[in-house]
């Protein structure tokens, strides 16, 4: 296997280096705003709707698809753009089946303003301004 074109491996790793800082950010948010973590066992006390999530819902999986884009590119590994499709579909399927009617059961009318507000797969241009 031939290493990846310099250019691909600079944005691989770009891609790399944004997505585990926002990935960082989003569980920030999680523990200093939502009083928990994203783990369904030990769940957040408050809605976590400020910092990147003010663009969009789902931050922290899109961090991890880039992630891992970022090493298909960096590393010339087009198995690892097929491991991402799944993911994303795995997790797209985890989001509509429990994570969505988890929230709204939870924090209801809150979480239902928020979900119409803020797109869940590709962010906003400018920030969400409702209730925090």
């Amino acid at each position: 296997m031939e290493p990846a074109p310099a250019v691909l491996r600079g944005l691989g790793a770009l891609l790399v280096v944004v997505g585990v800082a926002f990935l960082l950010h989003a569980f920030a948010r999680f523990v200093v705003e939502g009083i928990g973590t994203p783990a369904p066992v030990a769940p957040t006390e408050h809605l976590v709707v400020g910092g990147v999530y003010r663009h969009v819902r789902n931050p922290m999986y899109l961090a991890v698809g880039s992630v891992i884009v970022g090493q298909a590119l960096l590393f010339a590994a087009p198995g690892l753009l097929a491991y991402t499709a799944l993911f994303g579909a795995v997790v797209f399927c985890f989001v509509r089946v429990y994570e969505e009617p988890t929230l709204s059961e939870r924090f209801g009318e809150s979480y239902d303003a928020y979900r119409q507000a803020v797109p869940g797969w590709l962010p906003r241009r400018r920030a969400w301004r409702g209730e925090q």
